[in-house]
């Protein structure tokens, strides 16, 4: 692979995870200096000349106990302007947890859209190419940017991880609600391909008014199985609280969560002890969740996204279809 045209960067507080995936492509993160002053702002610049460089961002935008997202978003825009000045040829953020993606279309009289806002700030710097991983409503995110997108999928680390599972296992993948039925269609077949048999998907009833959710009814059979609950991302876990509670009270025997960002609000900590849910599978696109409740973390489980990332760049970079990753 040719890396003298291309560099890898990344803000401090996402450094850790941007050097794995440089050391998947026996490549480094190029160097920059991020500079605070006494009034709250603060300046970023690349120490190394990118001049014709081919520039890859990998930065998560999720808030943690350093730094909100609006901070880390604020900075990767900052960054990704003075790389375009610096006259770097193309730039690709890769963005394993893409914020505000929720907030994808009006609710309610003069609600925001807020991710396509938040693609028009993007755009506005400079970035030719976003990358993001399982985002919360595909088309939305597709239709909100003007610049090229690609979207990759971790369903094929859940389908490895379940897949001896299932095979012994009479398994039942469930949506925890009919907007996420392509979700578990695609994740059922996957996993089905893998293990050679035909997995029923079903969905459970519900409803969101001013940030309470009701309705616990299921639409499908899960007496004497094991559930598969499969999302984007688990939050206050309110929602997979609830799935979870309902398959047991129908007969489910086992039921595991497997959602690609564990976002866990503080809410998280109290809804998701549960012990309707026996396990919660989540990838590293967020890697400092907030879950310091010490039942729910021995529930936890954690897929290595670093592969995926590394593997998507190294594509790229050779003209290969990224496609052909989740298939």
């Amino acid at each position: 692979m040719i890396t003298d045209t291309v560099r890898i960067f990344s803000l401090n507080i996402g450094k850790q995870y941007a050097e794995d995936v440089a050391r998947h492509l026996g490549m480094y993160v190029a160097s920059h200096e991020e500079r605070d002053f006494e009034d709250g702002e603060h300046k970023i610049r690349s120490l190394e000349n990118v001049r014709g460089k081919e520039v890859y961002i990998i930065q998560a935008l999720f808030s943690d106990d350093t730094m909100s997202v609006n901070d880390k978003l604020c900075r990767l825009l900052f960054l990704t302007g003075s790389l375009k000045d610096a006259c770097a040829s193309k730039i690709t953020l890769i963005i394993p947890y893409l914020c505000y993606a929720r907030k994808d279309r009006k609710t309610k009289d003069r609600d925001p859209v807020t991710t396509k806002y938040l693609a028009q700030i993007i755009e506005a710097v400079g970035t030719d190419h976003v990358i993001t991983l399982d985002v919360h409503n595909l088309q939305a995110y597709q239709n909100s940017f003007h610049c090229f997108t690609d979207h990759l999928e971790a369903k094929m680390l859940f389908t490895d991880y379940f897949a001896e599972l299932a095979a012994n296992d009479d398994i039942v993948i469930l949506s925890p609600d009919a907007g996420g039925m392509k979700r578990a269609d695609a994740f059922s077949i996957s996993l089905g391909k893998k293990i050679q048999k035909e997995l029923p998907v079903i969905f459970m009833e519900k409803k969101r008014s001013k940030g309470i959710v009701t309705g616990s009814s299921l639409v499908g059979d899960v007496r004497n199985k094991t559930v598969i609950i499969i999302d984007d991302l688990i939050s206050s876990g309110t929602t997979l609280s609830r799935a979870a509670q309902a398959c047991k009270a129908f007969g489910a025997l086992k039921v595991y969560a497997a959602a690609t960002h564990g976002v866990f609000s503080e809410a998280a900590n109290v809804n998701l002890q549960s012990d309707a849910l026996d396990k919660i599978i989540i990838t590293n696109s967020i890697p400092d969740f907030k879950i310091n409740n010490d039942l729910i973390q021995k529930k936890i489980v954690i897929l290595d996204t670093v592969p995926l990332i590394a593997e998507c760049i190294r594509r790229l970079l050779t003209n290969e279809s990224i496609t052909e990753l989740f298939h």
